[in-house]
């Protein structure tokens, strides 16, 4: 095997997730947030290899496209969460000693 050919197979494997995220809707997303975890992958191959600054930038863009990924899922979580506080606060069976 030559020297680049590990890199050659990321670059492979890279292609084929974006082909397959045009799919459908619930393959698309799963392949969706593959991409952005595989980037962060790359940003902390680059910081184990010495290449400090472009791994930090390389996993923060990763980080920020996941983050937008799972902003629908993050806004369920927090509504949810707002629901069954407010839902808690109501009843004040709670068993706790602090009052809201």
């Amino acid at each position: 095997m030559k020297k680049n050919s590990g890199w050659a197979v990321v670059l492979i494997a890279l292609g084929v997730l974006l082909l397959f995220g045009k799919l459908g809707h619930l393959f698309g997303w799963i392949i969706g947030l593959l991409i952005p975890i595989a980037i962060i992958g790359l940003g902390v191959m680059a910081w184990r290899n010495g290449y400090r600054l472009i791994g930090i930038v390389i996993g923060i863009i990763g980080g920020f496209m996941l983050l937008g990924k799972l902003s629908v899922v993050i806004f369920w979580v927090a509504a949810i969460g707002l629901i069954v506080l407010g839902i808690s606060m109501l009843n004040g069976k709670t068993g706790r000693t602090r009052r809201w």
